[in-house]
């Protein structure tokens, strides 16, 4: 008889479960997505899956990335209020009208961005540089928003940016100051279903290389 045969079952089980999990360690981490996937796979979602969820702490990332957006002289206007309770989810739905209400149904978050009114664009005594003025604020509001979205994309997650809402009311729903200007309505989620990549306009027709 070999002396594997005069091993006790028990032994022998708990060895198998001990090499099972040594090489499930030694399996390769996840790759990660590249930059140009990010890029190839972002949409606007219309379609959301409600049976899974973001946390708090998945929107900190988001946020703590778009905070990496360059800026007017690093003046950092834009700001940023996040829906996550069932109240005030519903409340913002309420405030986007009821075509981007109906194309947010399964999104279980809302962020509205904003940026502070009279940084960017601006001299530090208050006067505009150029004809801009707040556009700049607007322009830098932008970057931190592509940001956001780009970093959701990288985390598996879908996003809505909307331009329709009511301003007043969603300053409301946040005790938005005055000071700040309302931008965007985010809605931020999970795909339920994969939309086809619009077409782009040939680069010639919106790039010029003299």
């Amino acid at each position: 008889m070999t002396h594997t045969a005069k091993m006790p079952i028990r032994l022998i089980f708990t060895i198998a479960l001990a090499a099972s999990a040594l090489l499930s360690c030694r399996q390769a981490p996840k790759q990660a997505v590249s930059f140009d996937e990010v890029l190839a796979s972002r949409r606007s979602i219309r379609d959301f899956d409600a049976s899974k969820t973001i946390s708090e702490a998945d929107v900190r990332t988001l946020i703590t990335a778009a905070q990496d957006a360059p800026s007017w002289t690093n003046s950092q206007p834009s700001r940023y209020y996040v829906a996550m309770s069932a109240e005030k989810v519903e409340a913002v739905r309420e405030a986007i009208g009821e075509r981007n209400s109906k194309s947010t149904e399964g999104a279980g978050v809302f962020i509205v961005s904003t940026f502070v009114k009279g940084q960017s664009g601006f001299r530090r005594d208050g006067t505009p540089v150029g004809e801009t003025g707040d556009g700049w604020g607007a322009y830098d509001n932008g970057l931190s928003n592509a940001y956001l979205v780009l970093k959701a994309r990288a985390m598996g997650f879908d996003t809505l940016i909307m331009g329709g809402r009511d301003a007043d009311a969603i300053r409301s729903i946040f005790g938005i100051p005055q000071e700040e200007a309302v931008m965007a309505v985010i809605a931020l989620g999970h795909r339920a279903s994969d939309p086809k990549r619009p077409n782009r306009k040939p680069l010639d027709e919106i790039a010029k290389f003299l």
